[in-house]
């Protein structure tokens, strides 16, 4: 059998309102939290990029500059999650260069 795991060079989230009808900001500062089904593997050493899914590999741009400050692994009717927090350090404006691949330019 063995262990499924998959390690996550960024959060990549689908439009919150998929989840809740209305809208939603991501503000600097703020800290928000998030649920992946799968056991996944971040890096909590430092800023890395916010991106939203629309399922199937199919990933936006980075949207934000994270930092991921928790994240737990749980069982839930048999099925493995992965739960945590994340602080929005910066929203990046469309076509903002941040990132080098997944290494914050300095």
């Amino acid at each position: 059998m063995g262990i499924n795991v998959e390690f996550n060079p960024d959060l990549a989230l689908r439009d919150f309102s998929e989840y809740k009808k209305g809208n939603r900001k991501l503000e600097e500062g703020r800290v928000y939290n998030f649920l992946k089904k799968d056991q996944r593997n971040y890096w909590l050493h430092g800023e890395q990029p916010l991106l939203e899914t629309k399922g199937n590999g199919i990933l936006s741009e980075p949207l934000a500059s994270i930092i991921i400050l928790e994240a737990t692994h749980f069982l839930e009717n048999e099925e493995v999650y992965t739960r945590g927090k994340y602080k929005v350090i910066k929203v990046l404006k469309e076509g903002e260069i941040y990132f080098n691949g997944i290494n914050k330019i300095k």
